[in-house]
C-alpha cells in the first residue's frame, strides 16, 4: 500500500490520483475526512491523522510499501517555525514507528541551502529531520508553482494588469504544474529506492512575470501587463492580505529574485514536467469563471 499525506491539496491530491491511476492500492491521509470523499470513492482508503499527532500518523502508515510525505503550507508562520517544529517531531515518530518502505518527501528548490531561504526554510528543516530517519527517502525539489498564477486571473480579468512580487519582469525562473510534480511524485514511490535521491523537477521551460502577462491575456481575450511591485511596499501589502509574519515570505522572493533560491544542480536529478503554464491558467481561469 502507499500512503500519501495532504491528499486534499494539490500536490497531495495529484498524488495520489496518479497512484490511483497507476492501479495502486492507495491510503490518503487527511484532517478531514469529508474532503476526501472523491478520492474514497475512487478507491482509496481514508485515515484521519493530523500531522502533529505521531500515534495517527504511525496507525496510517502501518504497513505502507511507500509514504508521500509533506508539510501542511504555512505562509504566514511564527518566527522560528513552531508549526513546522511541531509537524516534524509528528511525522519522524511515525515513520521511526511504522518504518515504511521508502519516504518520497515534497520539498522546494534551494532547500540545500541552510539560510536566506524565508519560507524555504521548513523544507530545509524537513530535508534534514527525513534524512536522521535513515529510511531509503527521496526528496522532490519542486520549482514555483504554476498554479500560483490563480492569484492573477482575477485582476488580469478586471484591469488587464497583474502585480509582481517576481523581477525583473524580464527574468526566467523554474516553474512547475502540480500535476507533474504528483506524477514523479507517484513514480518514484513505486520505483525501487535504495538510498536517498535528490529530484529536481520544472515545467518544460522556464517563465517570466512578463510571460504570465502574456499567457493570460491569451487565455482571458485581453491585453494584460506585468507591473512590479516596489520592493518598500511589500511588507504592507502581505500585512493587508492577513499576514501577521511576512517576513518570511520576503526572504523567500529576495532569494528568488536575487538567484539564491535555485536548483543545486550537480550530483541531484531533473526532471522537466510536460505540463505548459497556458494549459494550467486556462484550468485556472475556467474554474473562477468565463473570460
Amino acid at each position: 500500500m502507499d500512503v500519501v499525506m495532504g491528499a486534499t491539496g494539490q500536490v497531495g491530491g495529484a498524488t495520489a490520483e496518479a497512484l490511483l491511476a497507476l492501479g495502486r492500492e492507495v491510503r490518503v491521509v487527511v484532517r478531514d475526512a469529508d474532503r476526501a470523499r472523491e478520492l474514497a470513492r475512487k478507491g482509496a482508503d481514508v485515515a484521519v491523522a493530523a500531522y502533529e499527532d505521531a500515534e495517527a500518523l504511525a496507525r496510517a502508515f502501518d504497513g505502507a510499501a511507500g509514504v508521500f510525505a509533506m508539510l501542511p503550507p504555512q505562509f504566514s508562520p511564527a518566527p522560528g517555525f513552531p508549526e513546522a517544529r511541531a509537524c516534524l517531531v509528528g511525522l519522524v515518530e511515525a515513520l521511526e514507528t511504522a518504518r515504511p518502505g521508502k519516504v518520497v518527501a515534497l520539498s522546494s528548490v534551494g532547500a540545500h541551502h541552510g539560510t536566506g531561504l524565508g519560507l524555504v526554510t521548513q523544507l530545509h528543516m524537513l530535508e534534514e529531520a527525513l534524512c536522521a530517519v535513515e529510511l531509503p527517502t527521496a526528496f522532490i525539489r519542486a520549482a514555483w508553482f504554476m498554479e500560483n498564477a490563480a492569484w492573477d486571473i482575477g485582476p488580469a480579468r478586471e484591469s488587464g494588469e497583474i502585480t509582481s512580487f517576481l523581477s525583473p519582469l524580464d527574468r526566467m525562473i523554474p516553474m512547475v504544474a502540480t500535476a507533474d510534480i504528483g506524477r514523479v511524485a507517484a513514480l518514484t514511490l513505486i520505483a525501487d529506492l535504495k538510498e536517498t535521491r535528490v529530484i529536481e523537477i520544472e515545467g518544460p521551460r522556464r517563465y517570466a512575470p512578463n510571460d504570465l502577462a502574456r499567457v493570460l491575456g491569451e487565455v482571458l481575450g485581453r491585453p494584460v501587463r506585468a507591473v512590479a511591485a516596489a520592493r518598500e511596499t511589500w511588507e504592507a501589502l502581505f500585512r493587508a492580505q492577513g499576514a501577521t509574519n511576512p517576513q518570511p515570505r520576503l526572504e523567500m522572493l529576495d532569494g528568488i529574485n536575487s538567484g539564491w533560491i535555485d536548483f543545486e544542480g550537480g550530483w541531484t536529478e531533473h526532471h522537466r514536467g510536460e505540463t505548459p503554464l497556458k494549459a494550467v491558467v486556462a484550468k485556472l481561469a475556467a474554474g473562477q469563471g468565463a473570460a
